[in-house]
């Protein structure tokens, strides 16, 4: 029975976590300012962070293809994450064994460690198109996002 209780801690946990990174990522993507921005050249009627940092045009086309390999990627985790949590559904519908469950568990957080390894890279990436003014807003506004996700 404790085993089972330690079971569904360590998925909660996991799903708080995964809601967290979600959000906190769809927000470092939201343009969290009142001022108006130029529309995703990526996504018509969305906008990005970096659209309201007033990017050179030669900036944003460093930015624009870095943005498609970032989301890319994400989405790729992303399914492969679902097809995790969809396994984790059936195995604790079956009663599976808990070393079956704690190794698939175990797959998920490696998961969720590459989607924050690749947030991590591309910020840093970004970082280096952008001047220190614009470094300056992009950090304030990741950190304003970050504040109202926690809030939320």
């Amino acid at each position: 029975m404790r085993s089972k209780w330690l079971i569904l801690i360590l998925i909660l946990s996991l799903a708080i976590n995964s809601a967290v990174l979600a959000t906190v990522g769809y927000h470092y993507y939201r343009n969290v300012s009142t001022a108006p921005s130029a529309p995703c050249p990526m996504s018509p009627g969305d906008s990005h962070l970096y659209q309201s940092l007033g990017l050179s045009r030669v900036q944003l086309s460093k930015m624009e293809p870095l943005a498609q390999k970032f989301h890319a990627r994400l989405a790729e985790l992303g399914a492969r994450m679902e097809e995790k949590k969809e396994t984790l559904t059936d195995l604790l519908q079956k009663d599976s064994d808990p070393v079956s469950i704690e190794n698939l568990r175990k797959e998920m957080a490696g998961i969720q460690d590459e989607i924050q390894k690749e947030v991590i890279v591309h910020i840093m990436e970004s970082k280096k198109i952008l001047d220190p003014d614009q470094q300056q807003r992009f950090f304030d506004l990741m950190r304003h996002s970050m504040t109202r996700a926690q809030s939320s």
